[in-house]
């Protein structure tokens, strides 16, 4: 594992590489950014964090991401200075948000995707959480805006619960859904153990993981071992540092996670994994910069 020593060696060499330009692949590895990783970035002025998310990605020479659905949605119009919103206020914007999805036309996510290709960008995935409040509407509109989107595939932080009302929705659009994980094992109804994964995996022939190695880690499985039997149902992978038994969020080479030895396996073996840069500790340099650094060490990773 890449020590934070050797890493502070990378970052003050880096500055004297060559242009990087907007490589999809290091090794024969698919690198990208969960656009999560810049949700601190500022939205144009009534609309959404399009704008700032491709310039962001620009800037970290990466080309492919998993675009978070938040970041397209109306923004929630906060209660006030120092006051939470009443159950009516989040019952409004709730109800908002849902005609927001069922209505807005799917021109307006084919626009989306056209501003990313336009700058050399695309989007393989959509993360669009489904939950027990999402209706049968809002489930299918998912599936049509992923489409108008581009993406290949959804990612979904969801609920083995939830998971079963998507079978004929996956089905019916013959798209693949990904599930991705958290650490808490001491939930059935999560998405965080290996048994988990599997149930989700018999309800469809269309369902895949979504592996954040992160989490993983921190709920104290081998993610290594992991993917080498399971990288026929992996899509893609969520790349962050985190300490074991639960630990928290770090920058990358303080944590327990192989970042490393996981992006070397994905080299080696060759599989078609993507392996998207989750930028979610706190860390000093801002968003952009962060990520900038996380994808300097992949790519150091992956020589």
């Amino acid at each position: 594992m890449m020590t934070r020593r050797e890493f502070g060696s990378i970052m003050a060499g880096s500055l004297a590489l060559p242009a990087l330009g907007l490589a999809q692949t290091v090794a024969g590895v698919r690198l990208g950014v969960q656009t999560y990783s810049f949700r601190d970035l500022p939205r144009t002025p009534g609309g959404d964090a399009t704008d700032a998310i491709s310039k962001a990605m620009t800037d970290c020479a990466l080309s492919e991401c998993e675009l978070w659905s938040p970041q397209i949605e109306p923004a929630t119009a906060p209660a006030g200075r120092g006051t939470r919103p009443t159950a009516e206020q989040q019952q409004k914007a709730r109800e908002d948000l849902r005609a927001w999805r069922t209505d807005t036309p799917l021109e307006h996510f084919r626009a989306i995707r056209a501003k990313f290709a336009s700058a050399g960008q695309s989007i393989y995935a959509f993360n669009y959480s489904f939950n027990t409040s999402f209706t049968d509407a809002e489930i299918k509109r998912g599936f049509e805006m992923a489409k108008a989107l581009g993406a290949e595939i959804i990612t979904a932080s969801t609920t083995v619960a939830v998971a079963k009302r998507l079978v004929p929705f996956a089905d019916k659009h013959q798209m693949a859904v990904a599930m991705h994980n958290h650490s808490r094992t001491d939930d059935p109804n999560e998405f965080a153990t290996p048994e988990s994964f599997a149930a989700a995996l018999r309800l469809s022939k269309y369902f895949r993981i979504n592996l954040d190695i992160g989490h993983f880690t921190a709920a104290n499985y081998d993610a290594v071992a992991f993917i080498r039997e399971h990288h026929a149902e992996i899509t893609n992978l969520h790349l962050k540092d985190r300490k074991k038994n639960q630990g928290d969020n770090v920058p990358w080479g303080q944590g327990d996670t192989p970042i490393r030895e996981v992006l070397q396996l994905l080299k080696r073996e060759r599989w078609p994994i993507r392996a998207y840069v989750e930028y979610e500790h706190r860390g000093q340099a801002g968003p952009v910069d962060e990520v900038k650094q996380c994808a300097v060490y992949a790519r150091q990773a992956l020589a």
